[in-house]
C-alpha cells in the first residue's frame, strides 16, 4: 500500500529537534494496535445500536472531548437566556411526559451559539448555530440539543472528531478563526460526502441568521416517544420561531464581526430587556414506529437526512417564552451543561448512530470542562425536582450527604432510597423494550449512502434570490481555498447536486465545468424551507430615525407611534445627548452602522457637522460631485442599507436631499415618501416581508 510522504514541517519531518509523535504510516489506537475502520461505530448489525464495547469509539471520542480546557470545543461561544415552556395538551397519547400535559409550565434555559469559532470569536460568521433547551421538569431534566439546521454533516458520531478537526483553524497558524473558508474544511466534506447537505444549508442564508429570535431549531435526530399504553412513535423535533425565520445579507454579516462582533447576543439581551420576549413554538414530525425507521424512501436513523413539512406537518406541542437575561454570563451561560441523554419519561433514544455516540460524549466532556462528576450540582445544571442518586465524594463535591450506605441493596439505611414503583403491566419509564438481534459490525446500512438528493431537494426548494446567495457563498468559500484538487473535487460534489448552481461557482472560479457522474435525480421541492414569500410580526424590529442637529417637530409622537406598533425605534443624531424635543439619542452618526436597523427613518435636513469625526469610508460614500453638504456619514448608511435591501421611509421633502446625495432614486423599490401619521402602520407592513426583495431582482 502506498502512503504519502510527510510534509515537511509536520510530524516525521527531518528539520529541527522535535522527536515524530506520529510514526505510523497507518493508524492505530494510541497504544498501537491497528486500526481497519475509522468510518463506522461497532454496532449490533448495521441498523442497530452502538456498543460499548467499541473502544477505538470510546477512545477517539473521549481524547477529542479533552482536547481543549476550560472552553468548549466546539459551541464555545454562545448566549443564554431564561424562559417559560407553557404546554398545549395536544401531545395526548402521543407521549406521558408530565411537561407536555396540559397547561403545564416548565422553566427552561435556552444556549444559542454558533459551532466553529472560540469564545472571543465574532457572533455573524457563517456557521450552524446550536439551539439547546434545557427543560427543568418535575420528572428531572430533559435537554433538546439541536441546531438552527435540520441535518448534520455526518452519521456516525465516530466522525465527530474528524469534521471538527478539519473545520477548526489550521493547526500550524491557528487561522482562520470561526470560518470554514479554508482546505481542511473543503478537503473534508468533499471526500466525506455525506457532509454535503449540511454544508448546502450552511452556504444558503441559513449559515448567517439576522438573530437568535428569528432562527428555527432542530433536534436534528430522530427520538421516540412513549404514549400511553407503552405505545412508540418517532418523532423529530421542531422549534418555530415567532418572528419568522430570518438572515443578515453576507454584506452585513461582515460589517457585524467588525462593527459590532456580539450583534446576536446584545439583540437577544436588548429585547428581552425592552419586553419583546422571544417566542418560538415545540413542534413535531410524527412517524409511525413499525421496526424500519424509514419515510418514503428517507431513512429516519439518517442525521443528514429531514423530512420535508409538506410530507409530514409539523403537530405543534406547546410554546416557549423567553423572558429573563442571565444575571451572570460565566455561572450561567458558560456553566450550563446539556447531554441528549438527559431524559424524561416518555422520550427516548434511536439507534441514530450519531446520536448514540453523543451519548457518551457529551458526559464525558464536562468531566474536563467543568471540573469533575459533579457538575449537576452547578446552581444552572440543578434539577428542580427532588434528587437521590447515590453518587459521593469526586471533585466540586457541594452536599454533605447523610446515611452511611450509598449502594443498593442496604439494610443500615433501611433500604433507602427506594426504587420507583412500577404499576402492573406499565413499562419502565425511560428505556423502552426494544428488540435488537444481529452480527457485531462496523458497517453502514444502504440507506446511507444517498449523499446528494437531500442537498438537491434543498437547493432546488430556495427562491431565486436564496440561491444566488448560495452560488456567492460556495463561490467566496472555494476561492478561499488554496490546493486546486480540493476546489476540484467540491466542484465535482456541486455537479452531482445541480448543473446551474456547478456551472455559477466554477465560472466565479474560473476553472472547467465538471460533468455529474449519475445523472441528478428529479425532487419535489419543499416551499417550507424557503425564507422568502412569508409575512411576519415586527416585534422587537429596530427602526433608525435619522434627524438633523434640530429635532423636528412631532419627533417624539413619531417614536411613540412606532413603539406603539411593537417596534423599536432609535433616533439617530449628529450628536448624543437629547434632541431639543427632549428624546433621547440612542445612537451618533459616528456610532451607527446599518446592520443594526431594520429600516430607516429620514427627518429634516441632515447636514454636514462642522469639525465633526468623519471615518474615512464614510467620506469615500459621499458623492462629491453633488455639491451636498448632507453629511457623509448619513451617505455611507444610506448607500449600506439600500444595497441590503431594506426599507427607506422620508416624511418630508427635506430628507430628498440625503437620498439624492446617495445616489437613490425616490423612486426606487422600496423608497418611500409618507406623512409622520401613517409611518409606523406602513413601516410594518413592510417589514412584515423583512426585506424589500424585488429592489434587486434575479433574472
Amino acid at each position: 500500500m502506498n502512503h504519502p510522504s510527510p510534509q515537511p514541517g509536520h510530524a516525521g519531518s527531518k528539520h529541527g529537534t522535535q522527536i515524530p509523535s506520529q510514526t505510523s504510516e497507518s493508524l492505530t489506537t494510541s497504544q498501537g494496535s491497528p486500526i481497519t475502520d475509522t468510518d463506522h461505530s461497532l454496532k449490533v448489525s448495521d441498523r442497530g445500536p452502538t456498543l460499548l464495547q467499541d473502544h477505538h469509539l470510546r477512545e477517539k471520542i473521549m481524547h477529542f472531548d479533552h482536547e481543549r480546557i476550560p472552553e468548549r470545543v466546539v459551541h464555545a461561544r454562545g448566549a443564554g437566556a431564561h424562559g417559560i415552556f407553557t404546554s398545549y395538551g395536544t401531545a395526548g397519547d402521543l407521549c406521558i411526559a408530565d411537561f407536555l400535559q396540559s397547561g403545564k409550565q416548565t422553566e427552561v434555559f435556552v444556549r444559542f451559539s454558533t459551532v466553529v469559532g472560540s469564545r472571543g470569536s465574532m457572533d455573524t460568521a457563517r456557521d450552524t448555530r446550536g439551539f439547546a433547551t434545557k427543560f427543568y421538569t418535575e420528572e428531572g431534566v430533559f435537554d433538546l440539543v439541536g441546531n438552527n439546521i435540520p441535518v448534520f454533516f455526518i452519521q456516525d458520531g465516530i466522525k465527530f472528531p474528524d469534521v471538527v478537526h478539519a473545520v477548526k483553524p489550521h493547526p500550524d497558524r491557528e487561522i482562520p478563526q470561526a470560518q470554514s473558508a479554508h482546505d481542511t474544511f473543503w478537503d473534508f466534506v468533499s471526500l466525506h460526502t455525506p457532509a454535503q447537505a449540511h454544508t448546502m444549508w450552511n452556504m444558503s442564508d441559513r449559515g448567517i441568521p439576522r438573530s437568535y429570535r428569528m432562527m428555527e431549531g432542530f433536534g436534528v435526530h430522530t427520538f421516540r416517544l412513549i404514549g400511553t399504553g407503552g405505545k412508540s412513535s418517532l418523532v423529530k423535533f421542531h422549534w418555530k420561531p415567532k418572528l419568522g425565520v430570518h438572515s443578515l445579507t453576507w454584506e452585513e454579516s461582515q460589517l457585524a464581526a467588525g462593527a459590532d462582533p456580539d450583534f446576536h447576543r446584545r439583540d437577544l439581551a436588548d429585547a428581552i430587556d425592552a419586553g419583546h420576549y422571544p417566542e418560538w413554538e415545540l413542534g413535531v414530525q410524527i412517524f409511525e414506529d413499525d421496526g424500519t425507521a424509514e419515510f418514503h424512501g428517507i431513512d429516519l436513523l439518517d442525521p443528514t437526512k429531514f423530512v420535508p413539512e409538506e410530507l409530514v406537518p409539523v403537530q405543534l406541542l406547546g410554546k416557549m417564552v423567553l423572558d429573563r437575561n442571565p444575571s451572570n454570563y460565566f455561572a450561567e451561560t458558560e456553566q450550563v451543561a446539556f447531554h441528549p441523554g438527559h431524559l424524561v419519561p416518555g422520550i427516548d433514544v434511536t439507534d441514530d448512530p450519531l446520536l448514540q455516540a453523543r451519548l457518551f460524549s457529551y458526559l464525558d466532556t464536562q468531566l474536563t470542562r467543568l471540573g469533575g462528576p459533579n457538575f449537576g450540582q452547578i446552581p444552572i445544571n440543578q434539577p428542580k425536582n427532588p434528587v437521590n442518586d447515590m453518587l459521593r465524594d469526586g471533585f466540586h463535591q457541594h452536599k454533605i450527604h447523610e446515611g452511611i450506605a450509598p449502594y443498593k441493596p442496604n439494610s443500615l439505611d433501611g433500604g433507602c432510597p427506594f426504587m420507583s414503583q412500577l404499576a402492573e403491566g406499565e413499562l419502565p419509564p425511560l428505556e423502552y423494550p426494544q428488540r435488537v438481534e444481529g452480527e457485531k459490525v462496523r458497517a453502514e446500512p444502504v440507506s446511507f449512502s444517498d449523499h446528494y438528493s437531500q442537498a438537491r431537494l434543498f437547493y432546488r426548494s430556495l427562491s431565486r434570490t436564496e440561491q444566488e446567495h448560495v452560488k456567492q457563498a460556495y463561490s467566496f468559500e472555494l476561492g478561499k481555498c488554496t490546493v486546486p484538487e480540493v476546489r476540484e473535487r467540491q466542484l465535482q460534489c456541486l455537479a452531482n447536486i445541480d448543473a446551474a448552481l456547478a456551472q455559477a461557482v466554477t465560472q466565479a472560479l474560473g476553472l472547467p465545468v465538471p460533468e455529474a457522474e449519475t445523472a441528478p435525480g428529479e425532487v419535489e421541492p419543499s416551499p417550507a424551507l424557503s425564507q422568502v414569500g412569508g409575512s411576519w410580526p415586527v416585534d422587537g424590529r429596530n427602526i433608525g430615525i435619522v434627524i438633523g442637529a434640530q429635532a423636528p417637530e412631532g419627533h417624539g409622537q413619531l417614536v411613540q407611534a412606532i413603539k406603539d406598533e411593537l417596534m423599536t425605534p432609535l433616533t439617530v443624531a449628529p450628536h448624543g445627548g437629547e434632541t431639543s424635543a427632549g428624546v433621547k439619542v440612542e445612537r451618533t452618526y459616528f456610532t451607527a452602522r446599518s446592520i443594526e436597523f431594520d429600516a430607516l427613518v429620514l427627518v429634516g435636513d441632515l447636514a454636514a457637522v462642522k469639525d465633526a469625526q468623519v471615518p474615512l469610508d464614510a467620506k469615500a460614500g459621499a458623492n462629491p460631485g453633488s455639491g451636498s453638504a448632507v453629511d457623509p456619514r448619513v451617505v455611507l448608511l444610506l448607500q449600506e442599507a439600500y444595497r441590503h435591501s431594506k426599507a427607506i421611509y422620508c416624511v418630508d421633502d427635506a430628507a430628498h436631499k440625503a437620498l439624492a446625495t446617495a445616489g437613490i432614486s425616490a423612486d426606487a423599490p422600496g423608497v418611500f415618501t409618507v406623512a409622520p401619521q401613517s409611518l409606523a402602520q406602513q413601516l410594518a407592513t413592510t417589514l412584515a416581508m423583512h426585506r424589500v426583495w424585488d429592489r434587486f431582482p434575479v433574472s
